[in-house]
């Protein structure tokens, strides 16, 4: 079963690609833009048929790099004049066919999520978002809302006040704690002042009164990493509330992925290049990530391929060469700035943020092999 769930994830991911591409040939054939090509996969092509309609004719083909897909339109730069192109297409339908794709994606992960929330939407992060009103329980979990220390960093505040790895952290200045992130903002909340920690270790309740950190040395302000003590993850199914659930919980997840790009990008530029490895994933990770969702069952795998088609709807739009919102802000800077944006400056550009995205990919795939295996 578990290996059927593993395949169905990797056909879902697939199809993301083939969704996302999608979004673009429409809006191009729409725009009047012709399509040359609409592949799967990244070349060497493997597979290839030319496809006919009464408006257009294109060749679909299937690649052997199953790193995404691409839809290949004529003039594929702003210097093309030939009719049809994609050069001579308006500002206006220029941004539908680069915005496209990741409308796509965001229409994907809500209607995966309608579904999850139809069929038991699992808890994966601490106050996600559900109608109360219209919320069952399908399957409950042992230790909900228990956190513990971890690890605890040598020289920190925390090792000086006597907390030991395994310690089940209760209040933090009468804060209940329930989640780990709790630990760490409430700690920076208090960054440089003292505060009382209350714990539990085995069948002993302890306080101990700490002396936080004033800045964030890499280690937080108290000096531990918590996790949570959940055994298990609680299913929450939903009825008429599916579609608010669903919209809720994609914003929530909105929030935390750029929150997360956010914290990798501060740890990248303070020197904690490491820490930033740890918290990116490529698709060894992922399917790691699926193989153990896959114990939960077919949830958690729909929920899995929502996030990552949000999370490829946000990397898409993001200015970087290359990709669909790196397109866009070249035309756009291009054409505010009344400069030419001729094919080799194009090709120039956008060539470099595709080896950096291919050198990243390699990089988040030798730390994936590094981490799990």
């Amino acid at each position: 079963m578990s290996v059927l769930l593993i395949i169905l994830g990797f056909l879902f991911f697939v199809g993301l690609v083939i969704v996302h591409e999608w979004g673009h040939f429409i809006a191009a054939r729409r725009a009047g833009v012709e399509v040359e090509e609409f592949g799967v996969g990244f070349p060497p092509k493997v597979w290839g048929k030319q496809i006919k309609t009464k408006k257009s004719k294109f060749l679909l083909s299937i690649n052997l790099l199953p790193l995404g897909g691409f839809v290949r339109l004529k003039g594929e730069n702003d210097a093309a004049t030939s009719q049809g192109s994609y050069g001579v297409a308006s500002l206006k339908d220029k941004t539908k066919i680069m915005v496209a794709g990741v409308g796509m994606n965001l229409l994907a992960a809500y209607v995966l999520l309608v579904i999850v929330a139809l069929i038991g939407m699992p808890q994966i992060v601490p106050d996600q978002f559900g109608v109360a009103r219209d919320s069952k329980v399908t399957r409950q979990v042992e230790n909900k809302g228990k956190v513990t220390v971890a690890r605890v960093v040598g020289g920190s505040p925390a090792e000086k006040a006597g907390i030991n790895r395994g310690d089940l952290v209760q209040l933090i200045n009468g804060n209940k704690i329930t989640s780990p992130t709790q630990v760490s903002d409430i700690t920076k909340e208090y960054a440089g002042r003292a505060v009382e920690i209350k714990l539990q270790r085995g069948n002993e309740v302890l306080v101990k009164t700490v002396q936080l950190n004033k800045v964030n040395t890499g280690d937080g302000f108290l000096g531990v990493s918590g996790q949570s003590d959940q055994k298990g993850v609680e299913l929450r199914r939903s009825t008429w509330s599916a579609p608010i659930v669903a919209a809720g919980v994609l914003k929530q997840f909105t929030v935390l992925t750029f929150n997360g790009l956010g914290s990798i990008v501060s740890n990248v530029f303070s020197g904690h290049a490491s820490k930033a490895g740890d918290q990116v994933a490529g698709p060894v990770g992922i399917a790691v990530v699926i193989k153990e969702g896959s114990k939960i069952g077919v949830q958690f795998i729909l929920m899995i391929i929502a996030i990552i088609s949000l999370s490829l709807a946000i990397m898409n739009i993001l200015p970087i060469p290359a990709l669909d919102g790196g397109r866009l802000f070249v035309t756009y800077l291009f054409r505010l700035n009344n400069w030419k944006l001729t094919k080799e400056k194009e090709s120039v550009i956008h060539g470099a943020g595709f080896a950096f995205l291919m050198t990243l990919f390699v990089l988040i795939t030798v730390l994936d092999v590094k981490r799990f295996f």
